[in-house]
């Protein structure tokens, strides 16, 4: 794979995209040859209570077939050279199959899939669901990914719209949402040979948004709808000898858990950290034609020994990735590649939503509730100051308003719904599962403006700010119209968050369910097939996460499944599927 500099030919670090048989597994960037070595414990599963599975990472392995296992993919590194400016697009000697924006779990466990982890119904088990019961065991020779997605989520219902997302979520964890403890009916098995070249780009650590919410001091659920295929949360957090006193885990131990599971599972070669994309545009005809004698000289690509094409047989249809990846504190060294699938992978963490009021702008108005953590470590903020104004009925404002309650910090919380409201967050989650959500919900209900006065927390439904004022004043306007004037000692407004798809046309709009608004989770998706979680007004791009509506991570590992699903199919018809191997 070459990447493109701008400036000059300079070899970055090497980065792997090659997956070759013959050679040994490194682990954790190492690129050590072990070729020909033995391993000490071969296809052990990760469920094996009698060891640590986290003491296994070091170990290669000769068996493909692992139960939840560990990785034993082979590659060989390859160097990443850099071109003049001069010679960008003219001297392109290979493609990417796929390049996936963003590292988040989205993207981790994408790459995990088209590694060649598949999915296999385990010997013995049998799913709860007598109806999807016997459709596995229909085709249980084949991996989920081979089999008709369509077809095996049909009838499924749950607490997300996708049906391939309540599939693999029902697959994984049988009856969760009844919390009974049902072992997941997947074993894992490792095919080299069905791997498919990816790169995952993302602006940080892998993880992506957790590494951003890690400072925080509020917990979220312990659970295994936060873990992704094959380790398990808990076996990863007692590998981290962390006493647990309930069933809790910080968000700084989840983008670690991310960050680890990279490693552990081998990928971590298909990830270039710290690397910002600027532009994602599908080549122009003009451009195809001016790169005839280009595309002419391609060479085989090493990691398909295929040259690039499309379905038609030609090379066109590419999508050229431009962006930079920062090199140290200040480097900024820019790129180009060409890819022939593209998966927006991001997430939606990265811009605030506004209220687009008078004084937003003002000091004391904040975006993020990191703003008001800090604020309280430097004390600026204290159970005697005037009330926080929190604006908001999502999760975030949810988590402000314990955050303060903790530090018995009065609150005033306004939102524009009413409290009977079915699309309130708190309506979707188990009381059992997240009593302290339903604990501000019952806030929110009974302790109105409207009842009787709260000294520490007061909501205002069915409210909405008029505007901020510069002596640390708010106007809110009531349910019934009436104007209030509060005084506050910081205003948070936690009402959502933007993608940012700036490096796609029109930020991406186009792709949305409504074209002429902006791409948001809840509001206006991007538009995809339900079973490909290909973009239905964009060939070979595809979505996934939060950018479709999937914000909670047990169900976007279902795009995982839709997508690899789709390009393994694809890649079959085309012949360009690295060879079949029979176990």
């Amino acid at each position: 794979m070459l990447l493109l500099n701008c400036v000059a030919i300079t070899p970055l670090a090497m980065v792997s995209i090659c997956y070759d048989p013959n050679a040994g597994y490194a682990h954790m960037g190492e690129y050590t040859q072990r070729k020909g070595c033995s391993s000490a414990r071969s296809g052990t599963s990760i469920t094996d209570s009698s060891r640590n599975p986290i003491d296994r990472i070091n170990l290669g392995t000769e068996n493909e077939t692992v139960e939840e296992g560990l990785p034993s993919c082979c590659f060989r590194k390859i160097a990443m050279p850099f071109l003049e400016e001069s010679s960008l697009l003219g001297d392109l000697s290979l493609n990417i199959p796929v390049t996936i924006i963003g590292n988040g779990p989205s993207g981790i466990c994408l790459s995990y899939l088209l590694s060649g982890y598949r999915p296999y119904m385990a010997a013995g088990a049998i799913h709860p669901n007598p109806i999807l019961q016997g459709k596995l065991e229909e085709r249980r020779h084949l991996s989920v990914v081979d089999q008709d997605l369509r077809y095996l989520s049909e009838g499924l219902e749950g607490r997300s719209s996708n049906p391939v997302a309540l599939l693999f979520d029902t697959l994984l964890h049988p009856d969760a949402d009844v919390r009974f403890d049902h072992p997941s009916v997947l074993q894992w098995k490792l095919e080299k040979h069905k791997c498919i070249p990816h790169l995952v780009l993302g602006k940080g650590l892998p993880g992506g948004a957790w590494h951003v919410m890690k400072r925080s001091m509020l917990t979220i659920s312990l659970d295994n709808w936060m873990e992704l295929p094959g380790l398990r949360l808990k076996d990863w957090t007692n590998s981290k000898w962390r006493n647990l006193l309930n069933d809790r885990a910080t968000p700084e131990e989840i983008a670690s858990y991310y960050n680890d599971y990279v490693k552990i599972m081998g990928l971590q070669k298909n990830f270039v950290n710290n690397t910002w994309v600027t532009s994602v545009s599908k080549l122009q005809q003009d451009q195809e034609h001016g790169k005839d004698k280009l595309l002419k000289c391609i060479k085989k690509d090493i990691t398909t020994q295929q040259s690039p094409t499309t379905e038609n047989g030609s090379a066109h249809n590419l999508w050229e990735v431009r962006g930079f990846q920062r090199i140290g504190d200040e480097s900024h060294v820019p790129f180009c590649l060409l890819t022939e699938n593209v998966v927006l992978a991001t997430g939606t963490y990265d811009l605030p939503v506004r209220l687009g009021v008078e004084g937003e702008d003002l000091p004391f108005v904040f975006h993020y509730i990191s703003a008001f953590e800090s604020a309280i470590k430097s004390c600026k903020v204290n159970q005697l100051s005037d009330p926080v104004l929190i604006v908001g009925a999502g999760l975030t404002a949810a988590d402000a308003v314990l955050c303060a309650y903790r530090h018995k910090i009065p609150v005033i919380h306004t939102f524009r719904r009413n409290v009977n409201d079915p699309g309130l967050i708190f309506k979707q989650l188990p009381k059992k599962l997240y009593p302290e959500y339903h604990k501000v919900y019952r806030k929110m209900c009974k302790q109105s403006y409207t009842t009787t006065s709260h000294s520490n927390y007061t909501s205002f439904p069915e409210s909405c700010i008029v505007s901020f004022q510069p002596d640390m004043k708010c106007i809110l306007q009531s349910a019934s119209g009436e104007n209030i004037i509060l005084n506050i000692s910081m205003a948070l407004v936690l009402i959502g968050t933007y993608p940012n798809l700036s490096f796609l046309k029109e930020h991406g709009k186009y792709l949305g369910m409504d074209p002429s608004k902006p791409i948001s989770c809840k509001q206006n998706p991007v538009e995809i097939d339900p079973y490909t979680f290909e973009c239905t007004k964009e060939a070979s791009l595809f979505g996934m996460g939060p950018l479709i509506g999937d914000n909670f991570v047990r169900f976007l590992k279902g795009g995982a499944l839709g997508i690899s699903s789709c390009l393994v199919k694809r890649l079959k018809k085309k012949g360009q599927l690295i060879s079949e191997k029979k176990n």
